[in-house]
């Protein structure tokens, strides 16, 4: 299985306010991706179209979450950070054996984070205890999307030789 190395990225924008005046804000994301580098270069692309002025990415942060669990409703639009507490025996000593985990939760408050999770750990086979769920100032999430066959460029794309060196039409070479 193929753990997800999660990113936060704190990148300053312009914002528009709603009487019109421009200001500087930092506003974090979270961005799946392989390094730093791919970070950086994914955060500005994902959030570029949305940017008025100047975009800059003024922290990047690995993070560590084993799972996500989302929320399709459109009012869960924050994050949750769940601490989860994983219980399990330890055969030789015959005592019980606590492992913590964090798991981003998306919900539209802090009810519907419990709910959601405990129905994301629906089916599991480990008992666990919920140790603490606090709001994230995450706005959005960003996870890996793998590129599509479709997309990746074949040989046909490429151009043949004789393309390659054509001469064009109204060039000076004429």
């Amino acid at each position: 299985m193929l753990m997800n190395n999660w990113f936060e990225c704190k990148v300053k924008t312009e914002k528009t306010l709603e009487n019109g005046t421009q200001k500087k804000v930092t506003e974090p994301y979270l961005v799946d991706a392989l390094n730093f580098t791919e970070a950086e270069a994914r955060i500005i692309r994902e959030i570029s179209p949305y940017c008025n002025g100047e975009l800059e990415v003024v922290d990047i942060k690995r993070v560590k979450y084993s799972e996500m669990f989302t929320n399709e409703a459109e009012s869960a639009d924050k994050w949750y950070k769940v601490k989860a507490m994983f219980i399990t025996l330890d055969e030789k000593s015959q005592t019980e054996k606590k492992s913590a985990t964090f798991i981003l939760v998306q919900a539209s408050d802090f009810q519907n984070a419990v709910d959601t999770f405990v129905n994301g750990m629906k089916g599991g086979m480990s008992d666990y205890e919920i140790h603490t769920i606090q709001e994230t100032n995450i706005l959005d999430v960003f996870p890996f999307e793998a590129v599509s066959r479709e997309k990746l460029p074949t040989t046909d794309d490429t151009p043949n030789e004789e393309e390659q060196f054509s001469v064009k039409e109204g060039s000076p070479e004429e």
